[in-house]
């Protein structure tokens, strides 16, 4: 399976577009639909592609349901895969003879930003021994690099191991895997685990067959069939990056970040880049679905967990909302603190009851004013370490955490408690 063969439901967009600003402004006024444009102007033999990996158009183009997409997750956490080498691999079909990066459709969205950003590329390195898959944004620097801005995760460790013993790190970067590699790279884990091995375990699951890995020039393994693929190091150099509107639609701070030397870059036959949008909801999908089965896993420890939904309005990455089954006094507020120990850069956690409709802001605000009281039914919590992503955070990156039960009172009659409609 390829990305490009979940672009079937795409409109499709003929009229010349620019990478400047002009991908982006056509979104927008589709109001972000699913769009295939192919007639890029600066790259004519390329296509680009955004808005597929919203939630609903993710689970319909992998035929899963909605309610059965976060279990899946959590399984292939637990069931890791290793993946099947090859040979021969489409991503390598069209190699570049001079590295120029400048030739492919990488996007300039939002005006705000510092230029042309890879924002749906993920980057894998390899480091003495330990092999790591992430989401990092890249800015377009020059036709032969990048700049990555590194968050303090696994990849900005291993650099900085690396720099420690004046080292380079080997890497390759992809665009337009299929989209279980994307969502095994947007997944975060407190220890160093293979995200191929995850993406290879989604892969057989839904796909019925290996997730397929061709190994570059430079050692790193890849998936074959991507659509992009360029392979270099991170170098023990810094430069400029951002700004960058972020998930949260503010303009993050510009950063002295790793500077990426790209040595090779090669695409597949008729390629087509994605070419995600920050702060849209297809950047929240990938941010945040990874992050429900680790709040699910936590939550279930200690009560019956339902469901789990990051928000919009948290972008995708600070908010949730958790459905339970009460079943013991004191169930809603044990959710509460394991959710937000289950994810430590959430800044606010709703517990509500099965039959609330978690993805339905309405519904959610409806249980919260009839079974929430906010002084009895809350828990606040000071100082604690807060996501770089939360403007609000003080100097010393330290937020406040809410938890809301709002649920409905223990031991109550549910009749004054239940909606008609």
């Amino acid at each position: 399976m390829a990305f490009r063969d979940l672009l079937g439901a795409a409109r499709v967009i003929s009229e010349p577009t620019s990478v400047l600003h002009g991908i982006f402004d056509a979104s927008v006024a589709s109001g972000h639909e699913l769009l295939l444009f192919d007639n890029v102007i600066e790259t004519p033999s390329h296509k680009v592609a955004v808005n597929l990996l919203t939630r609903p158009r993710l689970c319909e183009a992998l035929s899963i349901a909605p309610e059965d997409f976060i279990d899946l997750l959590g399984w292939a956490m637990s069931n890791p895969e290793i993946p099947e080498m090859v040979t021969n691999a489409a991503v390598l079909e069209c190699p570049q003879e001079e590295v120029d990066l400048t030739l492919f459709p990488i996007p300039h969205h939002w005006r705000e930003d510092r230029g042309r950003y890879m924002s749906a590329s993920v980057i894998i390195a390899e480091y003495d021994g330990v092999r790591n898959m992430s989401f990092h944004r890249q800015f377009l620097r020059d036709p032969s690099h990048v700049v990555a801005r590194l968050v303090p995760r696994h990849l900005r460790t291993m650099t900085m191991s690396a720099r420690e013993k004046g080292e380079k790190v080997p890497i390759a970067i992809i665009n337009a895997p299929d989209p279980v590699v994307l969502l095994a790279a947007a997944m975060s884990f407190d220890h160093n685990i293979d995200e191929l091995t995850i993406a290879a375990s989604l892969h057989n699951k839904i796909h019925g067959r290996k997730l397929e890995l061709v190994t570059l020039a430079n050692g790193i393994s890849v998936p074959a069939n991507a659509e992009y693929v360029m392979w270099g190091s991170i170098t023990t150099e810094d430069d400029d990056e951002g700004p960058y509107v972020d998930i949260t639609g503010t303009v993050d701070d510009v950063r002295q970040e790793p500077v990426i030397e790209i040595d090779g870059a090669s695409h597949r036959m008729n390629p087509i880049f994605h070419a995600l949008i920050p702060a849209e909801s297809e950047h929240k999908t990938l941010m945040g679905l990874p992050r429900a089965p680790t709040i699910k896993d936590a939550v279930s420890k200690v009560c019956e967990c339902l469901d789990v939904h990051m928000t919009e309005g948290g972008g995708g990455w600070l908010a949730a909302v958790v459905k339970i089954r009460v079943n013991a006094e004191g169930d809603a507020r044990r959710a509460i603190e394991a959710a937000l120990a289950g994810h430590r850069s959430m800044k606010m956690v709703t517990i509500v009851d099965e039959d609330i409709d978690i993805t339905d802001p309405v519904r959610v605000e409806w249980a919260m004013m009839t079974r929430w009281q906010p002084d009895s039914d809350s828990i606040i919590l000071s100082g604690q370490k807060g996501s770089s992503l939360d403007p609000s955070r003080n100097e010393d990156g330290l937020t406040a955490k809410i938890g809301i039960d709002a649920t409905i009172p223990w031991g109550a009659d549910k009749k004054p408690f239940t909606s008609v409609q």
